[in-house]
């Protein structure tokens, strides 16, 4: 029985209880009546600041539900006035990701860095939580043609897909990249910023990318609206090359787990035609080192 009581004092529940318990009116401005015998804050004052009804909060105490999504946990972050490090225990009990409050990364760590310079003439890139691109091999300059020719704010992959007026002409490629699933694609490409909103809900160049695309892309604002939260993880793409011809690469996305980075790999089913016009597009010089 002890056991079990000790085990029960460490779960979700009984620490948001704590923390409520530890909360005086006053701390959130309400009046601290005589007749008060609840300690700390009641279920209801907790629940009116977090948005959730009182039920739930009972549920959560009582161990009933033990998954509540990021907003609510994000929600009840700021109602029980949690520190960072508090707040991060408690997106870790639910079984979350807990959010960022730096910026979006957009280094790349030495030994990723290593991993990637030995995968040869493969064409790889590296993105951002964003889809900003960072980084690419000569495999990938020489199969979609050299990033490093347009200026930085034209490498944004949900920029290229989602473009905003007539005159946004943002293209990662320098020739046409058809997308087998497109509908697929770009919902994947929208459920992956909304999982990294809540990964870095304070970065400036996600909040006015996600303002831009949902004002300006009608197809965006439409996927956006559906609050599907995801991973882009896989496509099967043609490269229409100027040189070999179309070339039908698959399309692998690894994602780092503590800065979200996305390392996008493009491969060719092996000893097939599409491979060796892949080795064809790579010469010589583009085998020497990374462009960038």
């Amino acid at each position: 029985m002890e056991d079990m009581a000790t085990q029960e004092g460490l779960g979700l529940g009984a620490t948001i209880r704590a923390w409520r318990e530890r909360l005086s009116p006053s701390d959130v401005g309400l009046p601290s009546g005589r007749s008060r015998r609840a300690t700390g804050l009641r279920r209801e004052e907790l629940a009116e600041r977090a948005g959730v009804s009182v039920d739930y909060v009972v549920r959560l105490e009582q161990g009933r539900s033990t998954a509540p999504s990021a907003q609510v946990v994000a929600s009840l972050a700021r109602a029980l006035q949690l520190t960072a490090v508090e707040r991060d225990h408690l997106y870790l009990m639910a079984g979350l990701v807990s959010p960022n409050d730096e910026p979006i990364p957009d280094h790349l760590p030495a030994g990723v860095h290593r991993v990637l310079n030995r995968l040869g003439d493969v064409a790889v890139a590296v993105f951002a939580a964003d889809w900003q691109l960072i980084w690419w091999n000569a495999g990938w300059a020489a199969l979609l043609g050299d990033p490093s020719e347009k200026p930085p704010e034209q490498r944004n992959f949900a920029r290229e897909r989602f473009p905003v007026g007539s005159g946004d002409d943002v293209r990662i490629a320098s020739w046409p990249v058809l997308v087998r699933n497109g509908e697929d694609s770009d919902l994947a490409v929208v459920s992956d910023l909304r999982r990294a909103t809540a990964r870095f809900p304070q970065d400036v160049r996600l909040t006015e990318l996600i303002r831009q695309l949902a004002a300006g892309n009608a197809t965006f604002a439409r996927l956006w609206a559906s609050g599907t939260v995801g991973a882009h993880r896989e496509d099967r793409k043609t490269v229409e090359h100027p040189e070999v011809g179309s070339v039908e690469v698959d399309c692998d996305v690894l994602t780092d787990g503590d800065s979200d980075l996305k390392i996008v790999i493009l491969t060719a089913v092996p000893g097939s035609s599409d491979e060796e016009r892949l080795r064809r597009t790579v010469t010589r010089d583009a085998l020497r080192a990374p462009l960038f």
